[in-house]
């Protein structure tokens, strides 16, 4: 068993702690439903830095505290504040350009499977961190929403990338355009969620698929994750030969011999992550 330790993030509203090879990373802000505040999203870009480059984390769970997941963008934040005519416009959109690109995107090419644990909500920009993770694990009493029709907004945090990714374009412009709730069940059928869990057993089930995966063949899975993100967006051809490259490395590594040796002797391998 590997130790425990905690992530300095600097601040309260993103908390993180690494537990035998899973770190989990907890937006906690739970009166705003975990809403996205500036403090929140650098925790986040620090804790996925750490989470990426540190060798005693195999796996990373995000979550969101007290019951909801994130409601993306503090709306009521937006009422009370200037927000673009403080900084200008181009300088407004290149913050959230880094932002975005430090979160919803470094969880997504970032090398390491990340699952997002959702209890409750997810919401707009919070959906779209949601959609960024390789998988998503929810309680019966998770809801999703795209929102931002709601509020006049067109989208953000990549959300119509990663949902069309998952679903396709018609079922996305639905969801987008109506701004509809769906409860966990549909989000299942849809693919939007891998699992649905009950809530008492939610964080219990997903530790075990998370440790699963973090003593799993670490070299095999960062080529996978590279595999499955080319072939969302990449030509076929492309995707065959990277696939092939990625096959032949792995056929040489140490967790490979052992997988083998193992299946032969009928034992239970153990990887290195090399």
């Amino acid at each position: 068993m590997s130790g425990s330790r905690t992530i300095d993030t600097g601040t309260e509203d993103l908390l993180a702690r690494v537990e035998d090879r899973v770190a989990i990373l907890t937006m906690n802000r739970p009166k705003r439903r975990n809403a996205f505040s500036n403090a929140m999203l650098e925790g986040l870009q620090v804790a996925l830095i750490e989470a990426e480059r540190a060798s005693d984390i195999g796996c990373v769970v995000l979550t969101g505290a007290e019951g909801a997941f994130c409601a993306g963008g503090d709306v009521k934040g937006m009422a009370d504040s200037q927000g673009t005519r403080q900084v200008g416009l181009d300088e407004a959109i290149h913050r959230q350009r880094l932002a975005q690109r430090g979160t919803a995107g470094r969880i997504y090419e970032m090398p390491k499977p990340v699952i997002a644990m959702l209890p409750g909500a997810a919401a707009g920009a919070g959906l779209g961190l949601a959609l960024a993770c390789d998988l998503r694990v929810a309680s019966e009493n998770a809801i999703m929403t795209t929102a931002f029709a709601k509020i006049g907004f067109s989208g953000d945090w990549g959300g119509t990338f990663f949902m069309t990714g998952l679903i396709g374009a018609a079922r996305t412009r639905e969801l987008y355009y109506l701004s509809e709730k769906i409860d966990a069940r549909q989000a299942e059928t849809l693919g939007l969620i891998n699992r649905v869990f009950p809530a008492d057993r939610l964080e219990e089930e997903t530790m075990e698929i998370a440790s699963r995966i973090a003593h799993g063949p670490t070299v095999a899975y960062r080529y996978m994750k590279e595999n499955i993100a080319r072939a969302v967006s990449g030509e076929m051809g492309e995707c065959l030969d990277i696939e092939a490259t990625h096959h032949v490395h792995t056929s040489l590594t140490r967790d490979h011999k052992e997988a083998v040796k193992a299946f032969v002797e009928k034992k239970t391998p153990v990887f290195e992550g090399r």
